[in-house]
């Protein structure tokens, strides 16, 4: 089974983008063997971005965490409560982790060493 993993990366080489604020995210899918591929880049329109979706965050984390939502990973430098909660409902685990390169954090991935520590699932009543 292939694992498919966004990341929110400004630069294309280390996870240094807060979620909500990501321009893009690239999307890789990890192979069963653990080789991983670049798959493409999806453009978001974060908040900042667009003055419609200013005034309203939840419409722009809907469209944001949608553009990702085949993916069963994002990696991104912090990941917010209502973006976390989002994702999960959505059956995307969201880590916060912070410089790490992204080649390093695939191959984490891809072997099960998961050392950065995955967003709290939030609790629901």
């Amino acid at each position: 089974m292939s694992l498919k993993v966004a990341i929110a990366s400004s630069n294309g080489k280390s996870i240094d983008m807060y979620f909500g604020q990501a321009p893009n995210f690239l999307i890789f899918e990890i192979k069963k063997n653990g080789d991983s591929e670049f798959i493409g880049m999806r453009k978001n329109i974060p908040p900042s971005d667009d003055p419609n979706l200013l005034e309203n965050h939840d419409k722009a984390l809907a469209k944001s965490v949608d553009l990702i939502s085949d993916c069963d990973v994002v990696l991104a430098s912090q990941v917010g409560p209502s973006a976390s909660k989002a994702l999960l409902s959505c059956s995307v685990q969201p880590y916060s982790i912070q410089g790490l390169l992204i080649e390093k954090a695939l191959k984490k991935l891809a072997s099960s060493k998961l050392v950065f520590k995955p967003v709290p699932r939030p609790i629901i009543h």
